[in-house]
């Protein structure tokens, strides 16, 4: 009722009032001049003004008027209301006019809105806590997901030091302790290989020709641990393969990048065991991307067991290197990398300044006839299964792989 309330010389024509009788100021208005009309008050203060009861006269069927000043029986609708304390001049002596049509019922008041900032300022601010997480520290996914969650990132994702950040040093520290030596024995011989980590519990991607036909396995960490390993899955047409570490656990995983995001002419890292010189770093750039590179899938060709050379032949552009590839084999695209690889790097990492695994290195020319030390060594042409090609596979792996 509050909303309607109006004192003295507060309608909209207060001439039409002039005349009918000498009107009391309103103390109330005098004494608080800056108060709305529409202003709510409180009911306790000012105190009903006094007034004398007077009688009803009916004026129209369905209208009661209690009448101070007659005239004022044509007040207009929006004014007909008066306060709880009597008539309009605010010490009732004012009108006060009932008609027959109840009011309609006041609207409901809006819900507050600050109940609701603070859920809403809570959820965003998750929001961006959860933003900052998941641009900023992938490399801890590991640790927090489990020992058989693989971490992955985008090449954006630096698991480097902010202060080695960009350099072959930081690269080595970060990731060398997720490279391991793997050493195969079968009815053919032994050979050396390398290995990635990717669970904190020992799995490990190395290359199919590495382990293939091997009847016992032993993989060497970079902290001079050694371990029995055995093979989980193996696909042969993609020269990849998974085995899994016994008995251990609390390992450093490899975060596995982006292979689409590399481009020609980026820097790259390259860890393995070449000869067997166990956590061997070298350097270079991406070369070209999508070469088309065969090698064999016959376990006769594995690595080490064809003549001690230790080299895995390879097909490329029609031409054999390192040897005849035999009869059986396969072809999968590969990127190319001038940075030093030699017999042993096979099954480890080629890794992106950001310290993500953006391939598995699996073949090499190697100058195994040199006579001279000016035409041994690398000559700069390796390949690299690219790491997006490992992801899709490492299902198919951990169920047997394609060979099974």
């Amino acid at each position: 009722m509050t909303e309607s309330f109006r004192r003295s010389g507060e309608y909209e024509n207060p001439e039409q009032y002039q005349g009918h009788g000498e009107q009391t100021p309103d103390p109330l208005q005098s004494a608080y001049p800056q108060q709305h009309a529409s202003s709510p008050v409180n009911p306790e203060w000012p105190p009903p003004p006094a007034h004398q009861p007077v009688q009803p006269v009916t004026v129209e069927p369905g209208t009661t008027v209690w009448p101070s000043q007659a005239s004022q029986a044509s007040t207009p609708a929006g004014y007909a209301a008066a306060g709880a304390y009597g008539g309009g001049d605010g010490n009732g002596g004012g009108t006060a006019v009932m008609t027959a049509v109840p009011a309609e019922p006041a609207a409901p008041a809006p819900a507050p809105t600050k109940r609701t900032r603070g859920p809403l300022a809570l959820l965003a601010a998750v929001a961006i806590v959860a933003a900052a997480i998941g641009g900023g520290t992938a490399y801890g996914i590991q640790e927090l997901t489990g020992n058989d969650t693989v971490a992955t990132s985008s090449t954006s994702t630096s698991v480097i030091p902010s202060a080695d950040k960009g350099t072959v040093a930081g690269v080595a520290k970060a990731v060398s302790p997720s490279i391991v030596e793997i050493n195969a024995t079968s009815n053919a011989g032994e050979s050396t290989g390398s290995g990635v980590i990717i669970t904190g519990d020992g799995e490990i991607i190395t290359n199919n020709h590495v382990i293939s036909g091997a009847s016992s396995i032993k993989v060497s960490t970079s902290d001079g641990k050694t371990y029995t390993a055995k093979v989980v899955g193996t696909d042969s047409k993609k020269d990849l393969a998974l085995i899994k570490l016994e008995n251990a656990s609390g390992l450093t995983a490899a975060t596995l990048g982006d292979s689409s995001g590399v481009q020609v002419g980026d820097t790259v890292v390259a860890i393995g065991s070449p000869e067997g010189l166990t956590g061997t770093v070298t350097s270079g750039i991406v070369s070209a991307l999508d070469r088309d590179v065969t090698v064999s899938t016959d376990e006769s060709q594995s690595q080490g067991q064809s003549g001690g050379s230790g080299q895995w032949p390879f097909e490329f552009g029609g031409q054999q290197f390192n040897g005849d590839t035999g009869s059986s084999t396969t072809t999968y695209k590969a990127l190319q990398t001038d940075a030093s690889l030699n017999p042993g790097n096979s099954g480890g990492a080629l890794i992106d300044m950001n310290g993500n695994i953006v391939g598995i290195n699996s073949a090499m020319y190697s100058a195994a006839d040199a006579t001279s030390s000016s035409s041994a060594g690398s000559v700069g042409l390796g390949f690299a299964i690219p790491i997006n090609t490992v992801k899709s596979d490492l299902a198919t792996l951990r169920a047997g792989g394609s060979d099974s």
